[in-house]
């Protein structure tokens, strides 16, 4: 009985073996998960959650609308992946674009392949994916390459192997975190472009930043104009004195290593010689900083 159970589930196709908890899924070595994992299957968008590793954080709305308008008339060309929590329950590892214009047009289902991964495989896949767009801003790309650092503890050549580019590019990329945040947000909305955050990060005062950051706004300079203005910005500033670095504390790091791991980000902390500091706690999306202020709301 059990048997012929099954082979009714098949006949149903893939999702509805997906539904059968007799049939439940768990792992690669599961009884028909080789028909699953890696294969194509209908999902229901409700058993479907947001990824909460997802590193994008800007969707344009105009821009799910146009693509809400070619699944509408095309249908959904590329699946999303997801990884699957529990019993008809999935979690997006990529696709969050076409999975939000899917439910903008009130869709049921959509077309996915299934992975069985745990967190941290799901985190590194979902960075590396995203990495690979072409729609992606020098920022976003910047902020996954640190999270892989901070989250995965990849280097910098593992970092290479995975998704494909020189160190040299990935380290470029991660320098423009460097550029003060109203730099940051003038490149992910297009006002500069990645050659003027490179020639930016050359400032180390961030006033002087946002001074050379107004002036090619206001007067449309060139990647090159840029370098120039910065190459005589830099001449004219006196030679700094030799001094000792200051070195962090020793209680100062383990604190902070606490700090990182409750929040589950790489806490920065800058610390004067008179002992006094501050500490800064990343989050990468709204969701993200959901989670940072109930754990901060938790202790209160």
């Amino acid at each position: 009985m059990a048997k012929a159970t099954k082979k009714q589930a098949l006949g149903r196709g893939l999702s509805a073996l997906l539904k059968d908890p007799e049939n439940d899924i768990n792992s690669a070595e599961d009884t028909n998960a080789d028909k699953v994992v890696g294969n194509i299957v209908e999902l229901d968008l409700e058993s479907i959650e947001v990824n909460p590793f997802q590193p994008r954080t800007n969707f344009n709305e105009d821009s799910l609308k146009e693509l809400a308008s070619s699944i509408r008339e095309l249908g959904v060309i590329q699946p999303i992946t997801v990884r699957k929590l529990a019993f008809n329950k999935y979690q997006l590892v990529s696709g969050e674009r076409r999975f939000r214009a899917s439910k903008l047009i009130g869709l049921e289902a959509i077309p996915a392949y299934i992975r069985i991964a745990n967190d941290q495989e799901s985190l590194e896949m979902a960075l590396v994916e995203n990495i690979q767009r072409q729609d992606l801003d020098p920022i976003e790309i910047a902020l996954s390459y640190q999270r892989l650092i901070d989250e995965i503890q990849l280097t910098q050549e593992q970092m290479s192997e995975r998704v494909g580019k020189k160190r040299s590019t990935i380290a470029n990329y991660l320098r423009l975190l460097k550029l003060d945040p109203i730099i940051q947000t003038g490149m992910r909305d297009g006002f500069i472009s990645m050659g003027h955050g490179r020639a930016m990060v050359n400032i180390e005062n961030p006033l002087d930043q946002i001074e050379v950051y107004e002036k090619i706004i206001t007067n449309k300079l060139s990647v090159r104009a840029t370098e120039q203005l910065i190459k005589n910005l830099n001449s004219e500033l006196p030679a700094k004195p030799e001094s000792q670095e200051f070195i962090i504390p020793k209680h100062i790091k383990s604190g902070v290593k606490d700090f990182s791991e409750y929040f589950g980000h790489k806490i920065d902390v800058k610390v004067t010689k008179s002992g006094s500091g501050k500490i800064t706690i990343p989050f990468h999306s709204e969701e993200d900083f959901n989670r940072i202020q109930k754990l901060v709301q938790r202790d209160k």
